[in-house]
């Protein structure tokens, strides 16, 4: 996979889109940092290998992260590119990520990808009824379906699929998510948690 990934780069070398995305804010949102973490190149810029390799890096088999970098970076490329022609490579402009908000979310990131901590609390206290600061499957399900707006069928997919993939990457031994882990997701503080743990893991590994 890791030669493909560089073939693909070396076909793409020269694409111009890659100066489109230089320039990011000095004062990043929240949205816009939990993004950063898969510009593994930090060029403003998520093309779908980096997805992969972000997805890689917080410890998501190759499957699960080849079938989440299509369906993130065919699905958000085209709100971030406002008045770019299509572009074959998929990729998601990290300065614009706001405009890849879609309907039927928790409304945690408001319309300029600022925290809402509101929203935020909403969600464990509508919805985690057995534990307080945990959500079960059943109750993430229900979460999901309690914000589907009518009609919004694409909405209705992206937020079922995005919840769907954070719950087998980040619940806990006992099938939960934890209120501290949800909240560390949205500004993105938990791939960076999840990529050096597991560098560690590895590295003690290898020193056996």
């Amino acid at each position: 996979m890791s030669k493909i990934l560089k073939l693909v780069k070396q076909i793409f070398a020269e694409d111009p889109e890659v100066e489109e995305g230089t320039s990011l804010p000095a004062n990043q949102s929240v949205l816009q940092k939990h993004a950063t973490f898969f510009d593994r190149n930090h060029d403003g810029i998520v093309y779908p290998w980096e997805t992969y390799q972000g997805f890689r890096a917080v410890g998501s088999g190759r499957l699960l992260a080849v079938a989440s970098s299509i369906f993130i970076n065919v699905g958000l490329n085209r709100s971030t590119r406002p008045g770019k022609y299509f572009s074959p490579l998929f990729p998601i402009v990290i300065k614009n990520i706001h405009l890849a908000k879609h309907g039927s979310d928790s409304g945690v990131y408001d319309s300029n990808g600022s925290f809402v901590a509101s929203k935020f609390e909403e969600i464990f206290s509508r919805h985690a009824r057995i534990y307080y600061e945990a959500l079960t499957f059943d109750e993430l399900m229900e979460m999901v379906k309690a914000n589907r707006k009518p009609r919004d069928h694409k909405g209705w997919i992206a937020s079922f699929a995005e919840w769907r993939i954070f719950y087998i990457l980040f619940k806990d031994k006992n099938g939960l998510l934890q209120k501290e882990t949800v909240k560390a997701m949205y500004d993105g503080s938990l791939f960076e948690r999840m990529e050096k743990e597991k560098k560690s893991s590895y590295s003690t590994k290898n020193k056996m």
